[in-house]
């Protein structure tokens, strides 16, 4: 295919979205939207006793603070611990920089997508949470994998969420609606706020979608 074809095809496919679906959308599962696990990594902690972990969490609060206040005592306190993990043969500096690779591990396997199904036509079921309404219909919203998610439940990791923005509406009734989403996956970092009786709390996002088609699960 030459260059100026490729071009024809994508501002087709723009114009008019529906083409995209000349086949079946691939039907999916949460889990696809996970991304395939990555190397596991050393995990130090594994070996420490739960009376150990609990001195390293004490020396963490300590430390902070002593550099937050400038506080004397709380630096002695964490000095002598120290010297306590130290004569067990333990590198408490080597702990705490374990934690934060650590930490970016996780993240990065919570935020991360799926390369295999972004740009993808799919389909897939969950529960619709309103974030905006036209009239009575639906025209933007969270797609999550469990009633209660972000609202009664901690939000689910964000590669478990979809944004959708969906102009021609879908009526509901309440939240949590289950519902079928259609269309080309997007991977797209986003923090849509999400309200509740007293406020609205960011949840994080990695996918989003403007769907072909919204329906009713078992539709």
């Amino acid at each position: 295919m030459t260059m100026i074809s490729r071009f024809a095809l994508m501002l087709t496919l723009v114009a008019f979205p529906g083409l995209a679906f000349a086949s079946d959308p691939q039907e999916i599962s949460w889990d696809l939207l996970s991304p395939p696990a990555e190397e596991m990594i050393d995990d130090p902690f594994k070996s420490l006793t739960s009376g150990q972990i609990d001195v390293l969490r004490s020396i963490l609060r300590l430390e902070t603070r002593a550099e937050a206040n400038d506080d004397a005592d709380a630096r002695a306190e964490a000095a002598a611990l120290r010297g306590e993990m130290a004569a067990q043969g333990l590198d408490v500096d080597a702990l705490f920089a374990a934690r934060l690779v650590i930490m970016e591990h996780v993240q990065r396997a919570y935020t991360a997508v799926n390369e295999d199904i972004v740009g993808s036509p799919v389909r897939m079921p969950g529960y619709l949470l309103p974030l905006e309404f036209d009239g009575r219909r639906v025209v933007e919203f969270l797609l999550v994998p469990t009633v209660g998610a972000c609202i009664h439940t901690p939000p689910p990791a964000p590669n478990q969420i979809v944004h959708v923005l969906y102009p021609d509406g879908i009526e509901v009734d309440g939240l949590y609606t289950p519902v079928w989403i259609s269309g080309v996956m997007t991977a797209q970092q986003s923090v849509q706020n999400v309200g509740y009786v007293d406020g609205q709390a960011p949840v994080s996002v990695s996918y989003s979608m403007q769907p072909v088609l919204v329906e009713e699960y078992g539709g």
